[in-house]
């Protein structure tokens, strides 16, 4: 038999893009023949998982949450369709990959796909080849988060969406404070939230939106030939809209239409006797900015139908 080499198995897998273990495998049963092992992965498979990668949306998928003592990790995967997204191997795979993260704490999606996938010896990168090979859809490992400290998660959906809020609190052991926590995570899933409060906002976001509001005031008949002083002032009140709705503690608390968010930190803060800040928000949903294949059935059928 041939020894296999480590050259050997990158030269394959630089050829088909497969990862290193099925590599080796398919060597060691082609006694180390390329080519050989190439027509071995096409038999079994492997190279039309990947040919799909190469070539169809992953717009579905799952978003999940795990704890683990101190750390707190977030992931998107992706798939083709949601029909996979229930799929037990599927759903095993995100949460392996979610513990490896806490485990090896990788700072990029590449670093991750480097890491050893729990105990199985194989990376997370030929982990996932492997069940591309399974399922025959595309999956990707798109975005994922990691913090440490008082979190609260929630998870919509069946995976859907997503959300980590971080606290800074010595309140964490107190009771009410797990409603509370609780209550913030609801209010971040129900509303898209880009920043946490006025001063996470960038001073060129705010001086962009602060031209769009004067443009539409000067565009407007009734307000064009206002002095610049009187159409500052106006953009100056309609930039709290803004903060309203990009800013956690600005938004209205979903629960009581009366209260901002701000005030039910520092109402809960005040009753259980402690200091409560919300550090750092994430919010994950699935799909979100990938855009989808339409499917147009009557063009299809009128395709088929023609021959072409």
């Amino acid at each position: 038999m041939a020894a296999i080499t480590a050259k050997d198995v990158a030269a394959l897998r630089a050829k088909t893009g497969i990862g290193m273990m099925e590599c080796k495998k398919a060597l060691v049963e082609a006694d180390g023949d390329i080519e050989a092992a190439i027509k071995i992965l096409r038999e079994k498979g492997e190279l039309k998982a990947q040919n799909k990668m190469a070539t169809r949306i992953a717009a579905d998928g799952l978003v999940d949450v795990l704890k683990d003592g101190n750390t707190t990790a977030i992931i998107e995967v992706n798939s083709e369709t949601d029909f996979v997204a229930k799929n037990e191997l599927f759903k095993e795979f995100v949460k392996g990959a979610l513990k490896t993260i806490i485990d090896f704490k990788p700072a990029t999606v590449e670093e991750l796909n480097n890491c050893k996938y729990l105990d199985e010896g194989i990376t997370v990168a030929d982990k996932l080849t492997s069940l591309i090979a399974q399922i025959s859809e595309k999956l990707t490992i798109r975005r994922f988060a990691f913090t440490e400290g008082e979190t609260s998660t929630y998870i919509h959906g069946m995976g859907s969406i997503g959300v980590v809020v971080k606290f800074d609190t010595d309140c964490g052991d107190k009771e009410g404070f797990a409603e509370f926590a609780k209550n913030i995570a609801l209010q971040v899933g129900a509303y898209p939230t880009p920043y946490v409060r006025r001063e996470d906002v960038p001073a060129a976001v705010i001086e962009s939106e602060k031209a769009i509001l004067k443009a539409q005031i000067e565009n407007d008949p009734a307000n064009a030939n206002k002095p610049d002083m009187i159409k500052d002032k106006m953009v100056l009140g309609r930039i709290g809209k803004f903060y309203e709705a990009n800013c956690l503690m600005d938004m209205g608390y979903v629960k009581e239409d009366d209260l901002k968010v701000a005030q039910y930190v520092a109402r809960t803060a005040k009753e259980l006797g402690g200091k409560i800040e919300i550090a750092a928000i994430w919010r994950f949903e699935k799909g979100e900015g990938i855009q989808k294949k339409e499917e147009d059935f009557a063009a299809e059928i009128e395709k088929l139908a023609s021959g072409k």
